[in-house]
């Protein structure tokens, strides 16, 4: 592409963050701690996890960068970013999660085939830029459109980033027309995250933001936009991320019988103590985060310091000075929740953190009911073991 290119090696990876937790150097996969996930409602760029499928793009002229818009449109057209910025701009605060967040859980149940993560393959960001349904108008597709004239259903994202699972092609993704054109649903073409430029880990210079939905459809680097009948027959949409039930190995799959992942189910993560901690008896406090997919609040957050024999409900939060209440019209609703609990810990214990989301969706209790081969979507009750001691400390 003009402009943009994909290197076929590694050696003009962009810097990183030294405290990032790396689980896969080339192509590079990391995340933060997850102390510092917490510490802030929007994650730092610095420390918004990184996943990537092959060497970083390459921008060498911005002016010359352009996406191409075609398929089963009335005219194909071309994008360059002083188009895409004369749009109306939008701000969009969204959580994006790798399904595989939590993976590395699931395999100490039974291996998974997949990269490795722990509870910090997600992050929440401010993403700035052009609705895709005010994009899609500029081709002659008008907004809550579900099928076009010519009978495009689907809206297939193309990234400039090769990789070997597409035996090096492009990675693509798609989403439903009907959800793309609906100025509601937030979809964004967005060149900023939190107030700057996107970098190059996330996207530069361009990107789509699927709100809701898990990271893999929201793809980066961003190529080419086809309007298609059928959704999107590449690898990641065809033969992975899919779920499938704990009964299914690689002898007996077949990849067709499941519909591809898109909204994220309820998860909720313990990020202020690790998974064994030691901490001085008393007062411990007890906080992370919960997060559902497809707009949904998180009606509440409950926490056990017992393992399970009873229960408390923690305070939740969003923007500071302002009360969290799921579906409220000040709240973010593509947004995490920040949670948090005071509890008495006189003895050794397990901590369990659930939420409930505002359909009511909650978390399965056993890791082993949701364990699938690609090891995606571990939204199980989250436990850590704290071990009180006044020694050590």
């Amino acid at each position: 592409m003009p402009g943009l290119t994909a290197p076929s090696d590694y050696s003009k990876e962009p810097p990183r963050h030294p405290s990032l937790q790396i689980n896969s150097k080339e192509p590079f996969n990391a995340e933060p701690k997850r102390s510092a996930l917490i510490a802030s409602y929007v994650t730092p760029s610095d420390f918004f996890y990184k996943r990537n499928h092959g060497p970083i793009p390459i921008v060498e002229d911005i002016n010359r960068y352009c996406v191409e818009i075609s398929g089963l449109v009335q005219h194909s057209k071309q994008l360059f970013m002083k188009d895409i910025r004369n749009l109306p701009k939008y701000n969009v605060t969204a959580t994006l999660q790798c399904a595989g967040n939590r993976r590395t859980a699931m395999s100490k149940t039974r291996t998974v085939k997949g990269v490795g993560w722990d509870v910090s393959a997600i992050g929440n960001a401010v993403w700035g830029g052009a609705k895709l349904a005010d994009v899609l108008e500029l081709v002659g597709i008008p907004k809550l459109t579900s099928v076009t004239q010519f009978g495009g259903k689907h809206v297939e994202f193309v990234s400039i980033d090769r990789c070997k699972e597409e035996k090096g092609g492009p990675y693509k993704a798609s989403i439903p027309l009907s959800q793309a054109a609906n100025p509601e649903a937030d979809v964004l073409l967005a060149y900023e995250m939190n107030g700057e430029p996107l970098n190059r880990d996330h996207g530069y210079p361009l990107r789509v933001i699927v709100p809701g939905v898990i990271g893999a459809r929201s793809v980066k680097w961003l190529e080419a936009i086809n309007i298609i009948e059928e959704e999107c027959q590449g690898f990641f949409m065809q033969k992975d991320y899919k779920m499938f039930p704990p009964s299914v190995n690689w002898d007996n799959i077949d990849w067709s019988t499941r519909r591809p992942q898109m909204d994220f189910p309820v998860q909720c993560v313990i990020c202020s103590l690790e998974d064994v901690s030691t901490v001085k008896p008393g007062k411990v406090k007890i906080s992370g985060y919960a997060a559902s997919g497809g707009g949904r609040g998180i009606e509440r957050v409950d926490v056990s310091v017992d393992g399970g024999k009873t229960w408390m409900e923690a305070s939740r939060s969003q923007k500071r000075g302002i009360q969290y209440i799921s579906d409220a019209a000040d709240s973010d609703k593509w947004a995490w929740v920040l949670f948090e609990v005071t509890a008495d810990i006189q003895h050794s214990t397990e901590i369990i953190a659930k939420a409930v989301d505002s359909a009511a969706n909650v978390q399965p209790e056993k890791v082993e009911d949701v364990w699938n081969l690609r090891g995606i979507l571990n939204t199980s009750w989250h436990r850590v073991k704290v071990q009180a001691s006044y020694s050590n400390l």
